[in-house]
């Protein structure tokens, strides 16, 4: 059996970090359906009931338990919205590193939330868990997504050419990174 990341739940001032439930099937199918969302994803379109329930009560929970990563439901402190995702992706468990991805819900764009988690996260993963690099990769035109990266504290690194895929072709890729050391730094 491969390692696996224990079932966890996150907490910020904010935010809990959890693992998705069968009542965040709403709000996932509308936050998927989102027109940014799409443009940036290579989410089913259209994302239907069905694609938000399998993934919240069944996909999201088999990538924990089959040692790919580890999915967290990002929702508000105070009223337990969904507000979006964060989630650790491709673990190289030997050489202990991931990759981070995310999605923010419209209703949660422009207050940092998704900055916020995905810090928890690499701080999470490189500290209680051990990791040595966290990576993260955005297309070069999609600069909402570098601004969460660089908010969060990665380094850029450079650009992977046709390296990523969008509803609408190829896309180049921005690199970041988080590594222990920027933790203390």
């Amino acid at each position: 059996m491969p390692p696996i990341f224990p079932e966890t739940t996150l907490r910020t001032e904010r935010l809990v970090l959890r693992p998705f439930t069968a009542e965040d099937v709403d709000d996932t199918r509308a936050a998927c359906s989102d027109e940014l969302t799409q443009q940036w994803l290579p989410l089913p379109a259209p994302y239907t009931v069905e694609h938000a329930a399998s993934w919240c009560t069944d996909v999201s929970h088999r990538l924990r338990t089959s040692g790919d990563g580890i999915h967290f439901a990002v929702t508000d402190a105070e009223s337990g919205r969904l507000l979006g995702t964060v989630g650790l992706k491709k673990t190289d468990w030997p050489a202990r590193v991931s990759e981070v991805g995310y999605w923010a819900a419209p209703w949660a764009r422009g207050r940092g939330v998704t900055a916020e988690a995905t810090r928890a996260l690499g701080e999470w993963l490189l500290g209680a868990q051990g990791f040595q690099r966290v990576q993260l990769f955005a297309a070069t035109a999609n600069t909402a997504s570098q601004r969460v990266a660089e908010k969060a504290g990665f380094q850029r690194e450079g650009i992977l050419r046709n390296a990523g895929y969008v509803h609408t072709g190829r896309v180049d890729l921005v690199l970041f990174s988080l590594l222990p050391d920027d933790l203390t730094g």
